[in-house]
């Protein structure tokens, strides 16, 4: 029973008999009424005037008068220039209160039988979970579970960057500094243990390249590049990447290192193996931390080789084309994104012809006609190409590629670098935003009567929620600051927010018992806050419906806390358990029973528990 439609409805009917128009419903669309004005739903009528010859005032009046009298739930409305505004009974969200109450799922959409395949986190295997991943993998999550609530069948995934020279990189340092340590030998978190010879590598490498930098061979360099141009300092600065690949001591041997795992060398292929283990225990630690999972993981070391036989393919078909050098290119000026090498001249692969052909795999094990990539907004240009490619070879899902777009997270004391050891690991955040719940919790003493396992387990749920609800409030597009304190303020625009609107609902429920609420079909007139309620709990399958659609879990979260803002001020405005009639003590209890479903299901769309003590 939508009362949108509805509305709509009727409003066809009215231009039938008032105007002779045939008009469709959805051409006319209808927006909540603006708070200074009396109504719920407002029309704007001013189309109506190029086939009405009235003024929009005057069609205002017609409109509003025929829908009062014909349909059922238009109780009365108001004309504002050439807006009408209209007022929808109380006996309208008294049924539909009591047709949602009862149903926990409420707000989800039943199976479409269309599927989905969501590709986040995804990181390299030479150094921890960081911050950015954090963000990565809530808006992943988020959104994996917002496409199911919409109907899809949705596969996770993640493609694991397992190969290539950062990885080398924490493999030489061990094998030349790490004199057969492990993380249980140094009570190390697996994969910090791994990150923190990547960190050791740049210090030795930087050391390697300041005491080169006074060698007369590196004079010389910047005599005969610079000639004076630029001071030592800053051509050094720039320089450093090709030190690292024509000089670096270090640097040959990553390389060398590299060569002798793509040659399957069995000690290299052996120590990769036991690094690589290291790290995937430690995100198995951390991914449970978080509460996320994979369907699949798919891993570069498996992939890198693939896309060549699509090359050739789409050779013969003139997708490609090969220069004399024997290099392959797509020229994709026409689209606006210049020319693109897919192979090279010795026949190697890039990465955008990888991600072709893992694509492909991918479409073959799973069949979703849509495929979502989480990744920073570093890689725009990467997905525009890899998109317009996939379109050319005419792949049947390739209008359902779409890159996740985020911004990247920076902490109130500024940006992060892996290389350098500045990173804020996943593990150190979640710990400290865990503590940060923990502090404010002592100072309220609320979970003093708990045991002391009980009361761990309720600030494990508040600082996730701090943490996953700051992050996923933010438009992923938007660059943003994550300040670990204010995340977990009891009053703010935060998880442990919304929370407790959630857990004021299950208490106030557990007192009243198993009540006989069929009273509450004879509360016949709503207070303005309970509407208000009622008309956001009416939002919901739409909220959830818009933030598939547009890739958006910000959108659920600030439903979820505008939802919690309007009960926590029915709660402080109004009684429920001591109300001034049965009537009015069964229909708030009906209330609570669907504000809380709402914020359950909300929060858990945000990948957010939901404790019965705060």
């Amino acid at each position: 029973m939508n009362i949108v439609n509805i509305i709509q409805q009727g409003v066809v009917q009215a231009a039938a008999q008032l105007y002779n128009l045939e008009i469709k419903g959805e051409d006319f669309p209808l927006s909540t009424t603006r708070k200074e004005f009396e109504g719920d739903y407002t029309l704007v009528v001013f189309p109506f005037t190029k086939h009405v010859k009235k003024s929009p005032e005057a069609i205002g009046q017609e409109l509003g008068a025929f829908l009062v009298e014909q349909v059922q739930y238009i109780k009365d409305f108001n004309v504002i220039k050439g807006f009408l505004n209209l007022v929808v009974d109380d006996q309208y969200w008294r049924e539909f209160l009591e047709g949602i109450y009862q149903n926990p799922q409420y707000g989800t959409h039943a199976a479409n039988g269309r599927k989905v395949m969501v590709e986040y986190c995804s990181p390299n295997t030479n150094k921890p979970l960081h911050l950015g991943h954090i963000r990565n993998i809530l808006l992943g999550w988020s959104v994996s579970k917002i496409y199911e609530a919409a109907g899809y069948e949705v596969v996770r995934v993640q493609i694991i960057n397992d190969r290539g020279i950062a990885i080398c990189k924490s493999m030489l340092a061990w094998k030349k500094f790490g004199a057969g340590a492990t993380p249980e030998s140094t009570n190390t978190k697996s994969d910090h243990f791994v990150g923190d010879f990547y960190v050791l590598f740049e210090k030795k490498f930087q050391e390697e390249y300041k005491a080169w930098q006074q060698s007369e061979e590196a004079l010389a360099i910047y005599s005969e590049k610079k000639k004076g141009e630029q001071s030592p300092e800053e051509f050094f600065k720039a320089y450093k990447d090709l030190y690292f690949n024509l000089y670096s001591t270090l640097g040959k041997e990553a390389r060398e290192m590299l060569l002798a795992w793509e040659a399957h060398d069995p000690e290299t292929i052996e120590l990769w193996k036991l690094m690589n283990g290291w790290v995937y225990a430690g995100f198995d630690s951390t991914f449970d931390k978080l509460g996320v999972t994979f369907d699949k993981l798919y891993y570069e070391s498996n992939t890198y080789l693939l896309g060549r036989e699509t090359v050739d393919q789409g050779l013969n078909s003139g997708v490609f084309y090969r220069l004399e050098d024997g290099s392959v290119w797509i020229d994709l000026e026409d689209a606006k994104l210049d020319k693109k090498l897919v192979l090279r001249k010795d026949g190697t692969s890039v990465y955008i012809t990888q991600d072709i052909g893992t694509a492909q795999m991918r479409y073959q094990d799973f069949g979703a006609e849509k495929m979502i990539y989480v990744v920073a907004d570093e890689q725009n240009y990467h997905f525009q190409v890899l998109f317009e490619i996939m379109k050319r070879l005419g792949e049947p899902y390739a209008a359902g590629l779409y890159h996740l777009s985020y911004g990247m997270v920076d902490l109130p004391s500024g940006k992060m670098k892996s290389r350098e050891g500045t990173v804020v690991d996943a593990d150190d955040l979640i710990a400290e935003v865990v503590q940060e719940a923990w502090e404010n919790s002592k100072e309220r003493g609320s979970l003093a009567d708990m045991t002391p396992e009980a009361q761990q387990e309720v600030i494990r749920k508040i600082g996730l929620a701090a943490l996953k609800f700051f992050i996923v409030k933010v438009h992923p597009k938007k660059r943003m600051i994550f300040d670990p304190k204010e995340s977990v303020d009891l009053q703010g625009q935060t998880g442990p927010y919304v929370q407790n609107a959630f857990v004021r609902c299950s208490s106030m429920l557990n007192k009243a018992g198993n009540p006989d609420l069929s009273a509450a079909s004879t509360y016949t007139t709503l207070e303005t806050a309970e509407k208000d309620i009622i008309a956001q709990l009416y939002q919901f399958p739409e909220v959830i419906k818009q933030a598939a659609e547009t890739y958006d879990p910000s959108m659920v979260a600030m439903y979820s806390y505008e939802l919690a803002k309007a009960f926590h001020r029915f709660w402080h405005d109004y009684r429920i358990l001591q109300a001034e009639s049965e009537a009015a003590k069964a229909f708030r209890i009906q209330l609570s029973i669907a504000v809380r479903n709402a914020l359950r299901t909300g929060l858990d769309l945000l990948g957010i528990e939901t404790p019965e003590r705060m």
